[in-house]
């Protein structure tokens, strides 16, 4: 795992990172846009939703007047592969300080069929706009230093951490080292995650790069107890304000798992203890079937959370 983005001796700066590149996108005409999902952001052989939200996002950017990401609700259809792909987009309604638009993923099958991937509905404004005064009961989490926490190469064999992918090696993620008990073998039983976030070349977060770390940490239900893939649903990401430089923090917690569903409430918060992201996404549970040690995954499934 790449070292903490304070170390870097050349960081990347926002508009020129790898972040950057793979979610550029060129535009075929007005609302159409072309991109090569790269396999940099994939876990297993699926890309990461929140890789793929950002794509979603950075076409909506250019597509409504308004520059950032206000509230983006995503509906994954079907799992996405690295390769190319096709963002339509539209513009629902432009306001003095709203406006909203829609926007769809699509891929091509075997046959040559055009299948959408994932939806998005959102609202863009202006966060450089908003007042500055903050009321709120929340608190940032307790995460111990980043140096006393933990990513995927740091693991007293040197293997890495299980369900590493080649995700990780985009990522500087440092986990608290008491929601890292599932990949000791010994679960918490508590449906929390923790820790410390940022790109590994360095770069500093940004709105967009916030989709990306709402749903950047193993899922809830490995400390739960539970191992397999857990495909988001549905992901709601509110974003709050535009992050300080420096490592975010992000906390994800699962209260309820029922009917083969459970929820992860995320916050991130950046280098000033300020809120600047928030989302609740529903994930299918991975479950394992009778007689089986495998998993069962819906057809339908999106792609495997990390």
């Amino acid at each position: 795992m790449p070292e903490a983005a304070s170390a870097h001796a050349t960081r990347a700066r926002i508009g020129d990172s790898e972040f950057d590149r793979d979610t550029a996108l060129t535009r075929r005409e007005t609302g159409v846009y072309d991109i090569d999902l790269s396999a940099g952001w994939t876990i297993i052989n699926a890309v990461n939703g929140g890789y793929l939200l950002a794509v979603l996002g950075r076409a909506l950017a250019d597509a409504l007047p308004h520059p950032d990401p206000f509230t983006v609700t995503a509906h994954y259809l079907t799992a996405s592969q690295p390769g190319p792909a096709v963002v339509r987009t539209e513009v629902v309604r432009t306001g003095r300080t709203l406006s909203t638009g829609q926007a769809s993923l699509f891929q091509y099958d075997d046959g040559g069929r055009e299948v959408e991937r994932i939806r998005v509905l959102a609202s863009y404004g202006d966060l450089d706009g908003l007042p500055d005064d903050v009321r709120t009961a929340a608190e940032p989490p307790a995460i111990p230093p980043l140096d006393q926490c933990f990513g995927a190469a740091d693991s007293p064999d040197g293997a890495p951490v299980p369900g590493s992918s080649a995700i990780t090696d985009r990522l500087m993620l440092k986990l608290d080292p008491h929601t890292l008990g599932w990949a000791l073998g010994a679960p918490s039983g508590k449906g929390e995650m923790r820790a410390w976030f940022g790109l590994a070349d360095g770069r500093d977060a940004d709105p967009l790069s916030l989709l990306l770390a709402v749903d950047a940490l193993p899922p809830t239900a490995f400390e739960i107890g539970l191992s397999g893939w857990v495909p988001t649903v549905e992901l709601t990401v509110h974003v709050r304000a535009r992050p300080a430089p420096g490592p975010l923090r992000v906390s994800i917690t699962t209260r309820n798992l029922a009917g083969g569903f459970l929820e992860e409430d995320a916050e991130v918060w950046d280098s000033t203890d300020r809120l600047v992201a928030q989302s609740r996404q529903l994930a299918r549970a991975p479950l394992t079937g009778p007689g089986s040690a495998q998993p069962v995954v819906a057809a339908d499934a999106d792609q495997p959370h990390p």
